[in-house]
């Protein structure tokens, strides 16, 4: 069942391109999971919860805007998606990874979590974080390349560019040398809660608020490669 779940989130991209009859399949391929969960009370399995999970499908529609398609995707790729639970500590991390053509960063909450029933936990963000950019200290620029069927010779810009390329790592130094900006959340509002509906050592299914379903892969297991 994991495997088939694995292949029909292959190509949706976190579930932003899932068609209607994919969402459909996924729905029941969890919910068959769900019925032979392995872990009746994960939090009371908190060493299985601890550690890094990649987001592999959401139904969540507020995360799609983020993930959207149009002008933006040419310029700005979401990379990754993760959250990291340290239960040791009862705190959260979740991230987002961000990529361009002349930089990557990342956005972050961190959170600490009540735990409420033998599946569900209560979630109180306390921070966001915006990461350094790191800007990329290499342009890479073809020879040639074709435009309305005319061979363009761009050797004469070289120096140019070998130019842009000498302050983009002079920038990337400076800024890549900055902490990292981080923005307290002090409302009260600032939370929300998650119930875990199966857990094992590779595979997360979580269901949160507004009926939003989850999958998450743990970092470095069969099922996330």
């Amino acid at each position: 069942l994991k495997l088939k779940l694995k292949a029909a989130l292959y190509g949706t991209e976190r579930g932003l391109r899932a068609s209607s009859e994919t969402r459909a399949e996924v729905v029941e391929l969890i919910t068959q999971l769900e019925a032979r969960n392995p872990t009746p009370a994960p939090t009371e399995a908190l060493t299985l919860l601890n550690g890094k999970w990649i987001l592999a499908y959401t139904s969540f529609s507020q995360l799609f805007p983020l993930l959207g398609s149009g002008r933006l995707q040419a310029l700005v790729k979401v990379d990754e998606i993760s959250q990291t639970i340290d239960s040791e500590n009862f705190a959260v991390q979740n991230c987002i990874k961000f990529s361009g053509p002349l930089a990557s960063t990342s956005v972050s909450t961190n959170a600490k979590f009540e735990i409420r029933s033998p599946k569900r936990v209560q979630i109180k963000f306390e921070e966001g974080i915006i990461g350094t950019p790191q800007l990329t200290d290499s342009i890479v620029l073809p020879e040639k390349f074709e435009l309305f069927g005319q061979n363009i010779d761009l050797s004469p810009l070289s120096g140019i560019f070998t130019s842009i390329e000498n302050a983009a790592s002079s920038v990337a130094k400076t800024i890549s040398g900055q902490p990292p900006l981080k923005i307290p959340f002090r409302s009260e509002s600032a939370g929300s809660w998650l119930l875990t509906t199966y857990l094992d050592a590779e595979l997360r299914i979580s269901r949160g608020d507004g009926s939003s379903i989850f999958v998450l892969f743990k970092e470095g297991s069969a099922l996330s490669i």
